[in-house]
């Protein structure tokens, strides 16, 4: 076919999810299965499964979690009424929740003593979106989008700050904050740092990568909100876009007279779900594959205390760091 596939430098984990992931799995080695999770440790249906088969047993309500267990809360964090049952009940706890997450939840319950009410822009429904929302009882509001920023009702405006889902970059939030700082100009916005670093990098090499190819594939799974937000950049700046589960959702008629092939992945998507992609590929005739230049991503989170393993368990997870 003559075809060629350019990868996206960065593209996949990030830190928050790779530290997310190796909580259940120590805490798996360590305690031995069952581990329970609150939510999807990640949104992605490979890793769900993966944890599944190792003894990571997934929930909702901790109703469902029986006495004496061991709990992890996922990378999206939980509301104050969940950590709050989880100590009531004596589960033994570890937090996966990804450190920007925590970074925000901190920011809200500071200004909050300090009389603020806030404006979180983010999807409703979204487990961070609830996560984050949970921290307070009232006085958060959330806008969807700009049509949302004219129907809040604030109690007072003259301490009003905003947070946003850190699954938004920056510019998918652009319209909503001009919505916002035009009917409340004493606004206190996001610092720039609470931007989550890895949303953004993902986005801008899709931009740099859609410039390049006839046709972007999107590694991800649909319930991945950051995974979403990468299929609308390529599909906004005009090129054909396809986002996949898995290699075996790959059609060749998609790559007919379309020489430039485009591969990225979600901050959630693990790499063997892109060798998979380029396997398939290359099945297809397409086997030249070059990666993009972009930024080499160094962060690293810690881990919560009680997790350390010793010996073989713990060379067994070098892996994972």
């Amino acid at each position: 076919m003559g075809a060629h596939v350019l990868l996206a430098e960065p593209r996949g984990f990030c830190a928050g999810v790779d530290r997310a992931i190796e909580i259940v799995e120590r805490a798996l080695a360590k305690f031995g299965a069952p581990i329970y999770v609150r939510h999807e440790i990640v949104h992605n249906t490979y890793v769900v499964s993966d944890l599944k088969a190792k003894g990571a047993i997934f929930i909702e309500d901790l109703a469902e979690v029986p006495a004496g267990a061991t709990l992890v809360f996922s990378a999206h964090g939980v509301p104050k009424s969940v950590e709050q049952e989880a100590q009531r009940r004596g589960f033994t706890v570890f937090n996966a929740t990804c450190p920007l997450v925590t970074k925000v939840h901190v920011e809200v319950a500071k200004l909050h003593r300090e009389g603020y009410e806030f404006i979180m822009i983010g999807h409703a429904g979204h487990p961070e979106v609830e996560g984050t929302m949970g921290q307070l009882d009232a006085g958060i509001h959330l806008v969807q989008d700009v049509a949302d920023v004219a129907r809040i009702e604030p109690a007072q405006h003259d301490k009003l700050a905003v947070v946003t889902q850190t699954t938004l970059s920056v510019d998918d939030t652009a319209d909503i904050m001009a919505a916002i700082k035009a009917r409340f100009p004493k606004i206190r916005e996001p610092k720039q740092q609470d931007i989550c670093y890895a949303t953004q990098n993902r986005q801008d090499a899709v931009k740099l990568l859609t410039r390049q190819v006839d046709v972007v594939i999107v590694v991800g799974s649909p319930t991945s909100s950051n995974t979403n937000r990468l299929r609308e950049v390529a599909q906004k700046l005009g090129t054909t876009t396809y986002m996949i589960d898995s290699a075996a959702e790959l059609r060749p008629e998609w790559f007919a007279g379309q020489p430039r092939i485009g591969v990225t992945a979600g901050a959630s998507a693990p790499e063997i779900l892109v060798r998979q992609v380029l396997e398939r590929l290359d099945q297809l005739g397409i086997g030249s594959v070059r990666k993009l230049g972009g930024i080499q991503e160094t962060m690293k989170f810690p881990l919560p205390k009680g997790l350390k393993l010793i010996g073989d368990a713990e060379r067994k997870l070098e892996h994972l760091r």
